[in-house]
């Protein structure tokens, strides 16, 4: 997992810049590229059904990850516009879907062999996501610079191919393959949407957290350049804290969900996330931003902690599944926040245009607050 997250974080910033200044991509079309990831909820459900139905986890990861390594070769070996494009769509889009097959192998796992504090092996893999994240990016600003945007594919590419090593030739089976398959071949029924509708809600509130992330992205720099104009130092500060408040923070958070409710844990970590927006934008100075990463980076370590456990006990038949809807809609978060940042920007300008996100967070709070005291959820509390 940390060698993937590495490989795609060090790619993400510099794709566009490769589709204008190499491949002569206008800006406007460049920017569209990010539709592309629309394909990744689609190719990701999919894999997690067949995941499911065959109860096969580890050779579909290989074959994701495989999928991985050849879109990213093909990305490095493009000469025109389009080839990215096709590449996102049809092959990135299933190597998203690698992750969620591992933590369904662990899920089975830990499932099989009756381990408690299985939440715990949970959030220690899920740090290794959130560890490829804080070293990627900068590592991959440092490759681009020395060598050159097709060098940075090629070595996202070798990430790809070289996660598969560590797990070898091990297999891991689905220990509900029978259940498994019943609900997978009933799934485009009513009996089948109707045991997916709690994964889809808890799934939806999480699209509307993370939709904050690409209007941050997106436009936060932009207002530190522009406004308030921090040293250097305090640039960097800003953009590194809120990784390393997520990193630290990720292991207590299993064991404060223990005593308070899982659920109850992500409303408060989304009421963060209001508030987090809300500092940026209404609180005009550095301190105030500092502050607001401060809070993002709790609602991350929350979520990023968290999440994957909750999307897998709502839907306990099909983990694979489970976990596939869930780490692919992260494409739909940016997609909606792609959107509401341009439309925002235009309507109120900066900083206001956070309140957008602040808002979407928020009705994530109530949301979730909403299914922590639902009697449908309380298997999972």
């Amino acid at each position: 997992m940390f060698l993937s997250d590495v490989g795609t974080s060090a790619a993400a910033p510099q794709i566009l810049l490769f589709l204008v200044s190499e491949l002569g991509t206008p800006m406007s079309v460049a920017g569209l590229f990010y539709l592309t990831n629309l394909a990744a909820p689609i190719a990701g459900y999919f894999v997690g059904n067949y995941s499911d139905r065959v109860g096969e986890r580890l050779d579909l990861f290989r074959l994701c990850a495989g999928a991985g390594f050849l879109g990213w070769a093909g990305v490095a070996l493009s000469t025109s516009a389009w080839m990215p494009y096709l590449m996102s769509t049809l092959l990135l889009a299933f190597s998203r879907a690698a992750s969620s097959q591992i933590f369904a192998a662990v899920h089975d796992d830990l499932h099989r062999n009756s381990a408690h504090g299985g939440e715990g092996v949970v959030a220690v893999v899920r740090m290794a996501l959130t560890a490829g994240w804080v070293i990627g990016p900068v590592a991959g600003a440092w490759l681009a610079a020395e060598t050159s945007s097709r060098t940075l594919f090629w070595g996202t590419a070798i990430c790809f191919l070289v996660q598969i090593v560590p797990l070898g030739t091990r297999r891991a089976h689905s220990v509900s393959r029978k259940v498994a398959t019943d609900l997978s071949s009933g799934m485009y029924d009513r009996r089948g949407w109707r045991a997916m509708l709690p994964l889809l809600v808890f799934t939806g509130l999480w699209v509307l957290v993370y939709a904050g992330e690409p209007i941050k992205y997106g436009f936060l720099p932009i207002y530190l350049d522009e406004q308030l104009k921090p040293d250097p130092v305090i640039r960097g500060a800003i953009i590194g804290i809120q990784p390393l408040v997520e990193f630290v923070l990720m292991p207590f958070c299993v064991m404060l969900s223990r005593r308070i409710g899982i659920l109850w844990l992500m409303s408060i970590a989304a009421a963060l996330g209001f508030a987090g927006n809300l500092c940026f934008a209404t609180w005009h100075s550095t301190a105030g931003i500092f502050a607001g990463q401060i809070l993002m980076g709790a609602v991350w370590g929350v979520f990023g902690a968290l999440g994957i456990i909750v999307a897998q006990r709502l839907l306990p038949q099909a983990v694979a599944t489970a976990s596939a809807i869930y780490m692919s809609s992260s494409a739909l978060s940016s997609a909606l926040g792609g959107v509401t940042g341009g439309v925002g920007v235009a309507l109120v300008g900066l900083p206001n245009v956070f309140l957008f996100p602040a808002l979407f967070a928020a009705l994530a709070a109530i949301g979730l607050g909403a299914m922590a005291r639902s009697e449908i959820f309380i298997r999972i509390r």
